[in-house]
């Protein structure tokens, strides 16, 4: 799986030196040329490719695809497009007002033959045949932001929002539309990867859907064994391993609890309080400093944005921690900094030196080495600067927004409600108070109560629930919603106790700030952090739920299903190195969070997330409020959906039931099946 983005980031390159490998050689220039895309290439390219790399691969200009281009005729084009009406009209558009010297046309996902005769008729209208030199289908229809995650879409991303795929007055071919689209997606993926998956799913929901659709597409393309994507000068080096990757499919109904967190990690209290979208935060400059005097015309406030990627060193070492801890490391930095800015500082100043002092001339020879060095190391030294200015910023506006909304006592009391520990206040409390937060965070907070709850409150006291949060502003459509998935879904026989041995502490990972820093933690208590760990994790055995687990394996012969559940786990040779965890409906930093803490505790393994669409708790508390309030989809109605009885489906629960007796290599030699779990 770490293979994936490399695979995706020399799939972009080759595509940007005209469908040919990169050159090896710094030292030759680049043919100069210029980027045509779309929104939808513009979102795959920007978390990979900066403008110095695309300068350094010849890309003078890029520009998107339906913004008004001026003619350059001496310079070939390359496009990345989705294979869309409008991008086809365009591009036709292109070829007979003769736009550029030559075409190099790269599609996002497979153009279909009819859409690419209409380009080969534009082009011979245009008598422009020979300067449409390549067309290409890249299998790129995904967005790749770590190493280890990755989603469907950013644009258009409302069709297949969790609101499209559970609105109550959904038609059938509106479904299979939306699952269509995530599937070519999810096709596109596993082109990179270079693998065929072992696909598990839960029964009974767009989950199973998804793998139905994904297991045929997978099978239709291996079986033209002369044209497949995954054989011959297609497949790539996963193809050589037995490592076959787990495919875990979840809805993202099993679970509406965690989007509504409030979270304490860096990157996802970034994702839940400020704008970020595409390892991009935009935040008005000057977001967190003092008010203007009073009398003095207020300052005009402008947009700035800080692109958080993979070279940040400090952002790849605390995206995961704790604010506080987060918040101490950005001042130790600050301090590091300072001290080599104030030895520089001292180095220049010796080296100005003037007379003729011997303990002066011994001084400045024994320092004129270190000066030098000084010096050499000075770009790194201002990239440091401009590091920590970009963190300083960011944390001072999450700062701002867990003093002003209290977010530490928020996520205190829903870490204390889900692991069903003893309360120190009463939830009326919090939501009365009127310094607590704000309407959101009251409903996000009363919903994870409801959710999580073994035994729902009596109507009259979710009365009183009800009239505290109108009196404190809260649209209770949500609630309504909630309400009705709750009373839909099929209670398990025995709930999930997150109180018992399945919470395990993880230990103080945040520290009461020194009394110097600037990130001083008024009121921030020191927390400790759960993880919520099923003892079926622990151990190979089978339970009613991996029971419940569709299993399928595209290499395999039609009828192997059956077959594969019924063995036992006797049978299975236990060989787990690779997973990727996918939710159908829509996923969130948090859970992300989650499973890379425990891939770090599984020495060896290996696991991935993905989602169709990434969402902050405001994101989804919107599409929650455009649920119709009167009744459920029919996918809610017709389908047998289980749960527990908190309402929660943990993604770690849902890939080691997976894992414990999933069967995913079926090899025959003389005769006998050899059977190997991943």
């Amino acid at each position: 799986l770490a293979t994936l983005i490399r695979n995706k980031h020399s799939a972009l390159k080759r595509m940007l030196n005209f469908n040919a490998p990169p050159l090896k050689n710094a030292a030759a220039e680049p043919v100069w040329k210029v980027l045509i895309y779309d929104r939808f290439g513009q979102d795959i390219i920007s978390p990979l490719l900066g403008v110095k790399e695309l300068r350094d691969m010849g890309i003078t200009l890029h520009l998107l695809l339906h913004s008004d281009r001026d003619p350059i005729p001496d310079v070939p084009a390359i496009y990345f497009v989705m294979p869309t009406e409008e991008n086809i009209d365009r591009i036709c558009q292109d070829l007979r007002n003769q736009l550029y010297e030559s075409y190099y046309l790269n599609f996002i996902s497979a153009i279909s033959r009819s859409k690419l005769e209409d380009i080969a008729s534009a082009a011979l209208a245009a008598n422009a045949v020979t300067q449409v030199t390549k067309v290409y289908d890249q299998y790129l229809n995904f967005i790749t932001l770590e190493d280890d995650m990755f989603i469907l879409c950013h644009q258009n991303k409302e069709l297949i929002s969790y609101h499209a795929i559970n609105r109550a007055d959904i038609l059938d071919t509106d479904m299979e539309a939306i699952m269509d689209t995530i599937v070519d997606s999810l096709f596109c993926f596993f082109v990179t990867l270079g693998a065929v998956p072992i696909i598990r799913c839960p029964r009974g929901n767009a989950a199973e859907m998804v793998a139905v659709k994904l297991d045929k597409k997978l099978r239709e393309n291996l079986r033209d064994a002369r044209n497949s994507l995954f054989t011959g000068d297609n497949m790539t080096a996963g193809q050589f391993s037995f490592q076959r990757p787990l495919f875990v499919l979840a809805d993202r109904n099993l679970d509406l609890a965690t989007p509504l967190h409030h979270t304490w990690t860096y990157q996802a209290l970034i994702h839940d309080v400020l704008d970020f979208h595409l390892n991009r935060v935009m935040m008005e400059e000057g977001q967190g400093a003092e008010p203007s005097p009073a009398g003095a015309r207020p300052k005009k406030k402008s947009r700035k944005t800080y692109d958080l990627t993979a070279a940040d060193k400090f952002w790849q070492k605390h995206k995961g921690s704790p604010f506080p801890e987060v918040a101490e490391s950005v001042q130790e930095e600050l301090d590091t900094y300072r001290a080599q800015e104030d030895e520089v500082k001292r180095l220049k100043s010796i080296m100005g030196l003037e007379g003729e002092d011997e303990g002066a001339i011994s001084m400045l020879s024994d320092n004129t080495a270190k000066l030098t060095s000084a010096v050499s190391s000075l770009p790194e030294l201002l990239e440091k600067k401009r590091l920590i200015d970009l963190h300083t910023n960011v944390a001072t506006a999450v700062l701002d927004h867990i003093k002003s909304r209290k977010l530490d006592v928020y996520f205190e009391y829903e870490e204390k409600l889900m692991s069903k520990s003893t309360l120190d206040k009463s939830l009326l409390d919090i939501i009365s108070d009127p310094d607590a937060g704000t309407p959101e965070d009251k409903m996000r907070l009363f919903l994870i109560y409801y959710i999580t709850a073994q035994q729902a409150p009596s109507e009259a006291d979710l009365e009183q629930y009800k009239k505290a949060l109108q009196d404190a502003g809260c649209d209770l459509s949500p609630l309504n919603y909630i309400k009705q998935w709750k009373a839909f879904t099929k209670m398990a026989a025995a709930p999930a106790n997150y109180g018992n041995s399945g919470v395990k502490p993880m230990g103080l990972f945040s520290r009461v700030m020194n009394t110097g820093s600037q990130f001083v933690m008024e009121g921030v208590k020191n927390l400790v952090l759960k993880q919520h760990v099923s003892d079926k994790q622990q151990r190979s055995e089978r339970t009613s739920e991996t029971d419940d687990y569709r299993y399928f394996d595209p290499k395999m012969l039609r009828g192997s299903e059956s077959l594969c559940v019924t063995m036992s786990c006797d049978d299975v040779v236990v060989f787990v190195l690779q997973a990727i965890v996918f939710v159908v409906g829509g996923g969130n930093y948090i859970e992300y969070q989650n499973l890379v803490d425990y891939a770090k505790s599984k020495q060896g393994k290996k696991v991935l997330y993905g989602c169709s669409e990434l969402f902050n708790a405001a994101q989804f508390i919107k599409q929650v409020r455009k649920q119709d309030t009167c009744k459920l989809s029919r996918q809610h109605r017709t389908k047998n959906m289980n749960f527990n009885e908190s309402g929660q489906f943990n993604l770690l629960v849902a890939l080691c039931v997976c894992v414990c007796v999933c069967v995913c290599v079926c090899l025959k030699q003389a005769g006998n099946y050899l059977f190997y779990d991943l």
